[in-house]
């Protein structure tokens, strides 16, 4: 799995299942991306985990991230 400071999913990033932000990304070895939201994410993940050859990038934990609040 891919763990980044910077995130390398963004808005413009979607859901392949259900069009919401995706925070997951699965890159198969034959160069195919799939895209999910948390939610399918955790569906899928561990059907992905046990492909041979895939790139997994999970951002989830940006959902726990606590914002700052405005002053």
């Amino acid at each position: 799995m891919n763990a980044t400071l910077t995130p390398e999913l963004n808005a413009a990033d979607r859901c392949d299942r259900c069009g919401a932000q995706a925070y997951v990304r699965a890159r198969l070895g034959d160069g195919l991306e799939l895209h999910f939201c948390a939610h399918h994410g955790r569906e899928h993940l561990d059907k992905l985990r046990a492909v041979d050859d895939v790139d997994i990038t999970d951002e989830t934990h940006r959902l726990q991230e606590q914002e700052t609040p405005a002053v």
